[in-house]
């Protein structure tokens, strides 16, 4: 499969804002709507134009929707903390009527958003002016019927619900049970069960908080729902393990019903093999059948049903292997990759360093490694595959590892549901590409 460039949103400035950094890119089931969060607490939605007869390669053109202020900084006076307002995750519902609902959080408070259309307006009251001011009642000497008029689409965010105080810790995860009545939300040491409708009470379903905080091994980094299956779900650690639990067993899932782990090479050991084993992501294929998880370095597909080793494995960039002690000292070591499946379940895509990201085909064990930059951005370009240089004499096209940027990464991409369109977040700006249409 070729892809070639499709789109870019944000501004082309070498001086990126702090707050217009993207933190979280999400597609809703559909397709049609793709949301960012940033750092500063902002959501954009982007829609997709309908599909051009006359110009079928330009079927994905995005555009803005709606853009809203989510969250706000806040400061907690019991701790003296500052609670910044980027946005950790976005979660779309499934769409039940004409309006579209969203979950969002920051590090500790979750709210839910309708986004709705208004291309009509009232006019003709009794008791008001058209300005909104209201009329004398003994002016009044008729009736009349308030009519809707036609007027320019209004897109409308409105805050529905907001589910505050429940987490100690930082949230890193949200997740939508396919119930679409309850939700999950995850931090470091606990993860609580949510009724969509219910905002002042949650029920705590994982507390890996032990009696003494010396003894703490190991966090929660991320968990999710499965896609079929009401009653289960994951959370993956920072030691590398996944746990799957059945909340049919116990209130408290404390107990999992399941460990993925698979057992570390000794001849890979070294000082950071703990650093590098920490799952960043973890996802559920649309199928259900299978999981995927991110450490540092690699991509992993397990089977659910079997715990002990995963099915599948991917390189993403062995080439660091060699310099994890530099990336350590820069901080990059912790960075927490996010991965995604495409809407069939075939092929893979994570994100890497220099603006790379990676796609793993696994049916034809085929893997490309693409960048979004500038350079490449005419319409329907099509993207050269990029290789990496690891030692030795460099070929012609390839780059070398030590000129490789660590502070241009891809943390967050997002694949179409159905399409073969994918969404990719540089620091500040949204790459948007397709498949090249013949």
């Amino acid at each position: 499969m070729q892809w070639c460039f499709s789109q870019v949103k944000g501004a082309i400035d070498d001086d990126v804002a702090e707050a217009d950094i993207i933190s979280t890119v999400e597609f809703n089931h559909t397709g049609e709507l793709l949301a960012t969060g940033d750092k500063g607490g902002r959501v954009v939605i982007f829609q997709q134009e309908i599909e051009n007869k006359s110009q079928p390669q330009f079927r994905s053109e995005y555009n803005v929707y709606s853009t809203f202020q989510s969250h706000e900084p806040e400061f907690d006076y019991l701790k003296s903390l500052e609670i910044e307002e980027k946005i950790n995750k976005i979660r779309w519902l499934p769409q039940k009527n004409a309006a579209q609902f969203l979950l969002s959080t920051n590090d500790k408070t979750i709210k839910l958003w309708k986004i709705s259309e208004r291309d009509r307006r009232p006019e003709g009251y009794n008791l008001k002016e058209e300005d909104g001011r209201y009329k004398d009642p003994n002016t009044i000497t008729s009736l009349r019927v308030p009519v809707l008029i036609p007027m320019d689409l209004m897109v409308e965010a409105s805050p529905r619900r907001v589910f505050a105080n429940a987490h100690t810790y930082h949230i890193n995860s949200i997740s939508v049970n396919s119930d679409n009545e309850t939700y999950l939300s995850a931090d470091d040491l606990r993860i609580n069960l949510w009724h969509l409708e219910i905002t002042d009470r949650s029920f705590n379903i994982v507390d890996i908080k032990p009696a003494n905080m010396e003894e703490l091994t190991e966090v929660i980094t991320a968990a999710e729902f499965h896609p079929h299956q009401c009653n289960t779900f994951v959370y993956s650690s920072s030691k590398g393990t996944i746990r799957l639990c059945d909340m049919r067993v116990s209130a408290l899932c404390d107990k999992h019903s399941k460990l993925f782990e698979e057992p570390e090479d000794p001849s890979n050991r070294s000082f950071f093999s703990e650093i590098i084993s920490s799952i960043s992501d973890v996802k559920f294929s649309h199928n259900g059948r299978y999981m995927m998880t991110r450490d540092y370095l690699s991509v992993k597909i397990w089977d659910l049903n079997m715990e002990n080793r995963p099915v599948e494995t991917y390189q993403v960039h062995e080439y660091l292997r060699s310099k994890l002690c530099s990336l350590y000292e820069n901080d990059c070591i912790f960075d927490k990759f996010e991965c995604c499946w495409n809407g069939n379940d075939s092929v893979v895509m994570t994100g890497s360093y220099n603006n790379f990201f990676r796609m793993f085909d696994r049916g034809h064990r085929r893997d490309v490694t693409l960048e979004a930059s500038r350079e490449n951005s005419k319409p329907m370009q099509v993207l050269k595959p990029r290789k990496v240089c690891a030692g030795g004499k460099r070929k012609k096209d390839e780059i070398s590892v030590d000129s490789l940027d660590f502070n241009k990464k891809i943390l967050h991409t997002a694949w179409h549901p159905q399409d073969n369109i994918i969404a990719v977040a540089t620091t500040n700006n949204l790459y948007i590409f397709q498949d090249k249409v013949n």
